[in-house]
């Protein structure tokens, strides 16, 4: 039988039992009005602890865009994104469709408008192409205020910028068009951001590599007037003057240790600004879990409560060592995801390295556990903590620990060989 998709957890029983062939969103009335109350306190949160971080309101923001979040919340970062540049949907009576969008007066937003960067997923670009007209429609009717530039820094850089492509000999209409891409992706048919497959095999060296696979996958501007046209020029200028690197999660059935994206969307973006502009962007996670009143925290408390709460927590360990070879998979695929956040945002500190070298590799029942059921992944879990060593992640490891992981390495390596003899 068919049903709805979504998640129980956002109010929203009726996809239960779960199992049955789902039906998608109407993207027709995507972002609701519901996401848009979401988006919208989202947006005056971040604005808000942005303020009391740095001492000024942001100016520009980069924001990672999903498929599936999308029909989960009903479009709560798009909402986000809007309200960040001070702009609202508008809705159809009856139908509770967005028809239209309105740009509210400086007045009524009370704060400067956020100039937003969105990279969307390739799902999202498959399953949402109206939602991407909107945004783009939404950007080009900002960037054509008449507004003092530190109200308006969409504007006054599409100005600029107009002007700067124009000396390279684009025509005005071109050069107009190509300071206001705001939306990237990965090129038509492709999905993904590129950084997987350097992580899992060592392929890389600096920074300026990742974010050189990051640049190649996601420089793809999306709009009506472009649909996956290769920008790498225009992209590289939003991440050169950006300031914020946001993500955004709206449930709790799972943290940003579960999952490659996170750290190759987030992470990407973050190491591909570093790289692009030479200093750090702030980095920030919205939890939109409780509806009513979102949070942000900056990416390294994230971590760090993700670390605290599930990554070391002896309950969760004791709870997939109750799955054998699949619960040692998932141990080592935190280290991985662990690992690959830092490489690319450096947001992990170094007693997390020690706190999970210990509760993974060195303790003796957990070790004995991961040799039976997975010695593949006792291997991995020692070498990728070397390997944050010998990158430079890992400052403080301790000699003697690092000597005990080498030697667990070894020994794993040994009875994998024994197997395959």
């Amino acid at each position: 039988p068919s049903g709805p998709a979504g998640a129980p957890t956002r109010n929203r029983p009726d996809v239960l039992p779960t199992g049955r062939n789902f039906f998608s969103v109407d993207i027709r009335a995507i972002p609701t009005e519901s996401a848009w109350d979401v988006g919208r306190r989202a947006a005056e949160v971040l604005v808000e602890q942005y303020t009391q971080d740095h001492g000024e309101y942001p100016q520009t923001l980069g924001l990672s865009v999903w498929g599936t979040s999308t029909m989960r919340t009903g479009g709560d970062d798009l909402a986000e994104a809007l309200a960040l540049m001070g702009v609202r949907p508008v809705w159809d009576g009856p139908s509770r469709r967005v028809v239209d969008f309105e740009v509210l007066p400086l007045s009524a937003l009370g704060r400067p408008r956020v100039d937003v960067t969105l990279r969307i997923s390739g799902f999202f670009r498959d399953a949402f192409p109206n939602l991407i007209d909107l945004f783009d429609q939404a950007v080009a009717a900002v960037a054509a205020l008449e507004e003092p530039p530190e109200q308006n820094p969409l504007a006054h850089r599409v100005r600029q910028e107009s002007v700067e492509w124009q000396k390279q000999g684009l025509t005005a209409e071109q050069a107009e068009q190509r300071s206001r891409y705001r939306i990237f992706g990965s090129k038509p048919g492709a999905y993904g951001a590129g950084l997987q497959g350097l992580i899992e095999s060592q392929n890389w060296t600096t920074d300026e590599d990742l974010a050189r696979a990051y640049l190649n996958w996601s420089g793809y501007a999306y709009g009506r007037n472009a649909q996956g046209h290769a920008m790498p020029e225009a992209f590289k200028q939003r991440l050169r003057q950006m300031q914020v690197v946001l993500h955004n999660q709206d449930n709790r059935e799972h943290d940003l240790l579960d999952s490659d994206d996170y750290y190759q969307f987030q992470g990407g973006m973050t190491v591909a600004a570093r790289t692009v502009q030479g200093q750090q962007p702030a980095t920030y996670f919205g939890d939109n879990a409780v509806t009513a009143k979102p949070k942000v925290r900056s990416l390294a408390a994230e971590i760090a409560k993700v670390y605290r709460s599930r990554v070391v927590n002896p309950k969760w360990i004791d709870g997939v060592m109750r799955h054998g070879y699949k619960g040692a998979f998932e141990m080592a695929a935190t280290v991985d995801y662990l690992f690959a956040y830092d490489a690319t945002a450096r947001c992990v500190a170094d007693h997390m390295y020690e706190g999970v070298a210990q509760a993974y590799v060195l303790d003796p029942n957990v070790q004995a556990f991961v040799q039976k059921a997975n010695p593949w992944a006792l291997r991995d879990m020692a070498e990728r903590l070397l390997e944050a060593h010998q990158r430079g992640l890992w400052h403080t490891a301790p000699e003697p620990m690092l000597d005990a992981l080498r030697q667990i390495a070894n020994e794993a390596e040994g009875i994998l060989e024994e197997r395959q003899s």
